[in-house]
């Protein structure tokens, strides 16, 4: 398992992207790419060379939160622990820059995966491209209090 982190949204992490949202789930393609992906930062991880799964993060606009978000795995390599993975490799990354509390906008099927990762629920479900989202906040504790 190997991530690598990029400043601008590299080709890997949108054709991951493009295959879980836009192909698989129906997002609007336009929708998905945004202005957002020139200032966050991206983080790919890779299998045997093969990019598997890919998020995002940035700073939530005003506060000291991050929020991390676009998180995907390609189908064939779901069942493998990668979204648990490359999500707490965005959260030591954000602790690295001092971040207090992680956000994040889960849609309203994956609330579970985000609870396991310590997620907990903070506000109602709303819409996002006709699919039920809902806030979730995680505070972050530095490493060493992770024990």
């Amino acid at each position: 398992m190997d991530f690598r982190s990029y400043d601008c949204l590299p080709e890997d992490a949108a054709a991951i992207r493009r295959a879980v949202f836009v192909e698989e789930q129906g997002f609007c393609a336009a929708e998905e790419f945004d202005a957002t992906d020139a200032v966050a930062r991206h983080i790919v991880l890779y299998l045997d060379g093969v990019p598997a799964a890919t998020c995002r993060y940035f700073p939530d606009d005003g506060r000291q939160d991050y929020v991390v978000g676009r998180l995907a795995v390609r189908r064939e390599y779901r069942g493998r622990g990668l979204g648990g993975a490359v999500l707490r490799e965005a959260e030591r990354q954000l602790r690295l820059l001092g971040a207090g509390r992680v956000r994040l906008a889960a849609q309203v099927r994956a609330r579970g995966f985000y609870k396991k990762q310590g997620y907990a629920v903070a506000g109602g479900a709303f819409e996002e491209e006709h699919c039920p989202h809902v806030w979730m906040c995680k505070v972050l504790r530095r490493e060493e209090e992770d024990g």
